[in-house]
């Protein structure tokens, strides 16, 4: 079982990022995937320590996540260059 194992809410917190209302990240052992609103499309991607790797047709894309206040504070990339942040916070199960 990895840390991020789990669902995760996602928060845009700068950059060139849309307001990510609704995204969340599901994550189990070494892949997940980026849930958009409603939970019907999954956008796929390799956990690699704390790096996701996104698969084609999103080659390039990695979110690198550090440990943050019992969540993550993440910074979205292209070809390891930062065009925005986020943070993930563990989705309440209500």
């Amino acid at each position: 079982m990895s840390e991020l194992d789990g669902l995760w809410d996602v928060r845009r917190t700068g950059g060139l990022l849309p307001p990510l209302i609704g995204v969340r990240k599901e994550i189990d052992g070494t892949h997940g995937k980026t849930l958009l609103p409603g939970g019907v499309i999954g956008v796929p991607f390799d956990v690699i320590g704390l790096e996701l790797h996104y698969r084609p047709p999103f080659v390039g894309f990695v979110d690198i996540v550090v440990p943050h206040d019992g969540g993550f504070n993440g910074r979205a990339t292209f070809r390891r260059r930062t065009f925005g942040r986020f943070a993930l916070s563990p989705r309440s199960r209500s």
